[in-house]
């Protein structure tokens, strides 16, 4: 039997190219809803301090017309941890933020912040929201996230995404060793950043895997196949990597 992988679509990157002219269109909501039509199990979305893509109204709105689930990505402050608790995501990821960053550089240091994320992890744990830290493949940062009651981690597959060569399939090693001891302490794992239809495969093929995040090649490969296309391309490459790997 195959272990299923599933596809979270971040959308992220509609809502940037509407805030570049501050107009009404395209519209992130409606992307969420071809996302889903396209096969999407999940829409991600990340609301910033900055607000610099995704506005708190987006969220509102796809908390309204959203059928799959929803992933909120937010930094762990207290005023997202408030609208967090108020706005009760299926799914929480909580990652680092910085405000001159062009996107998340790296994984949630949770071992240098155990009590603010083993606060946010109990008060959204409240509300029914599973919670998600966004690490890197670091043994000791897996055993953080377990100590501060998180059910899942989602693995930072940036490096991997951007390496070459001998240096990726190192990285993969890496990936794939702290993927195993995570799942063996009993979190679900999932995984993402900068995966695209040229790397994506690899991480997929891991039966160890439950969900892929993707966003930005998404919307990238969407100027030319429309977004419908680029969502079906992504999910079909992930389930013939998983197919088959077992």
């Amino acid at each position: 039997m195959i272990n299923p992988i599933t596809l979270g679509v971040n959308i992220d990157h509609v809502a940037t190219l509407r805030q570049a002219r501050g107009t009404r269109f395209p519209d992130p909501v409606y992307a969420a809803q071809v996302a889903e039509y396209a096969g999407a199990d999940s829409i991600t979305f990340h609301l910033r301090e900055d607000r610099r893509h995704i506005q708190k109204r987006d969220a509102l709105l796809l908390k309204q017309v959203v059928t799959t689930k929803l992933n909120l990505e937010m930094a762990v402050t207290s005023e997202m941890l408030t609208f967090g608790c108020e706005f009760r995501a299926e799914d929480v990821c909580l990652v680092p933020e910085k405000r001159e960053e062009l996107t998340t550089e790296g994984g949630l240091d949770v071992v240098g912040q155990l009590r603010q994320v083993r606060d946010a992890c109990s008060r959204l744990a409240e509300v029914g929201t599973r919670v998600s830290p966004f690490i890197d493949a670091s043994h000791e940062q897996i055993d953080a996230v377990i100590e501060c009651g998180a059910p899942c981690i989602e693995i930072h597959t940036g490096q991997y995404a951007d390496a070459h060569g001998d240096e990726q399939a190192a990285l993969l090693e890496t990936l794939n060793a702290a993927i195993a001891y995570a799942h063996g302490k009993g979190l679900q794992v999932n995984a993402g950043h900068g995966l695209n239809r040229h790397n994506v495969a690899p991480i997929a093929a891991n039966a160890l895997v439950s969900e892929l995040n993707i966003g930005h090649a998404i919307i990238a490969d969407a100027i030319f196949l429309g977004l419908e296309q680029s969502i079906r391309d992504i999910k079909r490459i992930m389930l013939e990597a998983r197919a088959a790997a077992s």
